[in-house]
C-alpha cells in the first residue's frame, strides 16, 4: 500500500523533484489501467475509435514521459543517492536493473499498441498485459517505500534543487533561478 504521506499530486512541480516522481507513478498507475481495460474492450469492440484512442494515450504517455522519468532517475537521482549512501548501491543496481526490464517488456507491447491504433490490430494478449501491470506495479511499490524516503532522508535541499533543474532541461522547461 503506498504511504500516503509520500503522495505527489499531479500538482507536484520542480521545485519538488521527488514529489513530481511520485506524481508520475500515478500516472503510470492510470496507464495500466487504461491499457487493463483495453485488453478487455478489445474481444467485444475490436479496433474502434475508443480502442484506438486508448492505445494512441498509452503509447504517447509511455514513448515519452515514462523514458523521462526512468531518465530523472539514472541520470539525477541515483547517483547523487549513491554519492552520499554507500548502501543504496544496491538498490540503485535493483531499479537499474529494473528499467532496463521494463524497457524491454515495453518494447514487446509497442507494436501491438501500435497495430490497434492503426486499426490493424484486435487482440491484446492477457498475459502480456498482466506481467507489464505487474512489474511496474512492483517495481513502483520499491521506489515508493525505499528510493523516495531514502532519498528525502539523505539529499540535502541543493541537490533535490538540481535534480528538479534537471528534470525541467530534460523536457525543455526554463525554470527561474
Amino acid at each position: 500500500m503506498t504511504n500516503p504521506m509520500l503522495s505527489g499530486g499531479d500538482a507536484a512541480t520542480f521545485d519538488d523533484p521527488l514529489a513530481m516522481l511520485l506524481a508520475c507513478h500515478v500516472r503510470i498507475r492510470k496507464q495500466l489501467a487504461t491499457l487493463a481495460r483495453l485488453e478487455r474492450h478489445l474481444p467485444e469492440h475490436g479496433h474502434d475509435e475508443d480502442a484506438r484512442a486508448a492505445a494512441r494515450a498509452i503509447l504517447r504517455y509511455f514513448d515519452s514521459a515514462a523514458v523521462q522519468h526512468h531518465e530523472d532517475e539514472e541520470a539525477s537521482l541515483l547517483p547523487r543517492l549513491v554519492a552520499r549512501a554507500a548502501d543504496a548501491r544496491p538498490l540503485a543496481d535493483r531499479l537499474l536493473r529494473e528499467h532496463g526490464e521494463l524497457a524491454a517488456r515495453w518494447r514487446s507491447l509497442r507494436p501491438l499498441l501500435s497495430g490497434i491504433a492503426a486499426a490493424q490490430r484486435s487482440v491484446l494478449p492477457p498475459k502480456l498485459v498482466h506481467d507489464i501491470a505487474s512489474a511496474y506495479r512492483a517495481h513502483i511499490e520499491v521506489e515508493e517505500s525505499e528510493l523516495i524516503p531514502l532519498a528525502r532522508a539523505t539529499l540535502p535541499a541543493g541537490e533535490i534543487a538540481a535534480i528538479g533543474r534537471e528534470m525541467a532541461e530534460r523536457r525543455g522547461v526554463a525554470i527561474p533561478g
